[in-house]
């Protein structure tokens, strides 16, 4: 895991000091709101439905105990006790006191945590798989390129007011869990034919109100021009971006109006002045950076633990949750543990302060002190031994941090919505625990499959709904808060965006058009097939006719009756 060097560490609190004398100047009424407005949404700080809202930076998903441990003490101390992980693998804090905000970037800066650039135009929190570094399917570990594209993206004054916000994921594994044809640019870590290892460059991709899947600008970049092709994009960017319309400021409206040939075009024009420049990464350099990610010390265990395979056999509590929330590791007798934060009930991706302590603990009882941010918005223990796997069960189980629904439909990732977002048309998290309540069932969740479902409260898309294959988008019709459902999303490789399948639905409905949905699935699904492959083959309409067969009619909520779920 990567460390701060004194360098590192004088920048943030140098950061800390300035944000502090900004926040003192606005309260003294000598720098006002929209002086100011700029300033905070780079320190990441928004002011929400209620009051602030800040958004801390977890780099590339990656924290260690103790880190993990501080957001817990600052959540008791400044907020309400709770956290919320985003699809970006940030923490959010609803709740803060705007005068106390520098108090908690100080306290931040002590665990070397920030929040910088978690928000403005600018290049925001670089993401990648949270199994990096110990999937047994990556080609190498991808940390390394999200590390050298954070120190070199972060207080880069060129690209510090671009046309609109700008995301970067990167993958390195044979199965793309970071979604990189949704991001602006998209790096994926291959090898070319002599083995020289690099990346293929998407481009243009982004959700929102125009969701478009990133094109492949070049098939193969070398890794040494990684910084100086990146530039070279951001530049014609940066000076071709419209700026005149806020719905159509992203790097996907400027790819999709030039055409991906001639982006490309301009792209290498440009690169021709910057190739080879100072900017060229090293081998040393990207090796220097790369030891800050070497392996644990693994002991040496066997591949097969035979007490692990009896407690599988006897205790069928546990073999589900094995099931479902213990994934593969590159190292014999090591797994991978998701402690899910989608208990029914509980605001999907929230956690309190009590169970970021526990993990925390966990981390450091019973493997080397590291944990991960999932892309949906759980917590990962990255390198248990198969034998510690029961005791872990047994204390996540008890913190309620033990659900075994990963990657199944109650998996929901969900945006805060309307109870909490100023932007939202409509509540997220009401819908996701109605639909939560109606499929509470273990054995029936197991039937349905692999099925993702996504809800956003609004068109930003937070929730990433475009590329789920159910998902739910709040929209607002005369006040009243209204949903229209997608089907046929997916991420990962085979990349795809729903498709609307009609008129949108009020609140009350939503629960029994996803009831519809699996439906028609269960009805017409051939052996092992997946519901994303149900609706490939069949097309959406035996979806739409039975969603809407059974639509209500009873009144959707009015904005006005719009509550925060939290007390």
């Amino acid at each position: 895991m990567y460390r701060y060097d004194a360098i590192d560490q004088r920048l943030i609190d140098e950061r800390v000091a300035q944000y502090r004398g900004q926040i003192e100047r606005n309260l003294a009424g000598t720098l006002s709101d929209d002086e100011l407005r700029p300033l905070r949404l780079q320190n990441g700080l928004y002011i929400q439905r209620h009051g602030p809202m800040l958004r801390i930076a977890i780099p590339y998903g990656q924290l260690n105990s103790g880190q993990l441990r501080k957001l817990a003490e600052i959540s008791r101390r400044y907020d309400k006790s709770y956290g919320h992980f985003t699809t970006r693998q940030n923490m959010q804090l609803n709740w803060p006191k705007f005068d106390e905000t520098p108090e908690i970037l100080g306290e931040l800066a002590t665990v070397q945590m920030h929040a910088i650039q978690t928000s403005g135009n600018c290049i925001r929190n670089i993401t990648t798989d949270h199994f990096a570094g110990i999937a047994p399917d990556e080609l190498t570990d991808p940390r390394p390129y999200c590390e050298v594209l954070r120190q070199w993206s972060t207080f880069h004054p060129e690209f510090a007011f671009l046309p609109r916000k700008f995301k970067i994921a990167v993958n390195a594994a044979a199965e793309d869990r970071a979604v990189i044809q949704a991001h602006d640019i998209g790096f994926e870590v291959l090898k070319d034919e002599h083995s020289e290892i690099g990346v293929k460059v998407f481009v243009g991709g982004g959700l929102g109100r125009t969701p478009i899947l990133g094109k492949v600008v070049r098939e193969f970049l070398p890794r040494r021009h990684l910084l100086t092709y990146l530039e070279a994009i951001l530049r014609v960017y940066n000076r071709y971006g419209r700026r005149d319309n806020l719905y159509k400021a992203r790097i996907k409206i400027l790819v999709n109006a030039l055409g991906i040939e001639e982006f490309a075009r301009q792209v290498e024009a440009e690169w021709a002045h910057l190739k080879d420049g100072p900017a060229t990464l090293p081998d040393e350099e990207f090796e220097r950076i790369a030891a800050h990610f070497a392996p644990p010390p693994y002991e040496k265990l066997p591949g097969y633990d035979a007490t692990h395979a009896d407690r599988l056999a006897q205790d069928k509590a546990f073999a589900a949750w094995a099931k479902r929330n213990v994934h593969p590791h590159r190292v014999p007798g090591y797994a991978a543990v998701t402690l899910s934060l989608k208990k029914t009930g509980v605001p999907p991706g929230d956690i309190t302060d009590e169970q970021m302590d526990v993990a925390a603990d966990l981390a450091d009882r019973f493997g080397f002190g590291e944990l991960r941010v999932s892309h949906e918005q759980n917590l990962i223990l990255p390198d248990i031994s198969e034998r510690d796997l029961y005791a872990i069960w047994q204390v996540a189980r008890k913190n309620n941090l033990a659900t075994p629904n990963i990657g199944l439909l109650t998996d929901i990732i969900c945006c805060p919505g309307g109870d909490l977002c100023a932007l939202a048309n409509a509540r997220s998290v009401p819908i996701a625990e109605a639909v939560q309540r109606v499929f509470d069932d273990l054995d029936y969740l197991y039937d349905i499959g692999d099925i993702s479902l996504n809800i956003s409260g609004c068109m930003n898309s937070c929730g990433h709904h475009h590329v789920a294959a159910i998902g739910v988008l709040g929209i607002d019709k005369n006040g009243e808060e209204w949903y229209q459902v997608t089907i046929g999303g997916e991420q990962g490789n085979h990349a795809a965006i729903g498709t609307v399948i009609g008129p949108s639905f009020s609140a009350v409905d939503v629960p029994g058009v996803v009831e519809a949905l699996i439906g028609v699935y269960l009805e017409q699904r051939s052996p092992t097939e997946r519901f994303i492959d149900t609706v490939r083959r069949l097309g959406i309409t035996p979806f739409k006719e039975r969603a809407y067969a059974g639509r209500e009619t009873r009144r959707p909520v009015a904005s006005a009756e719009r509550s925060a779920t939290h007390a």
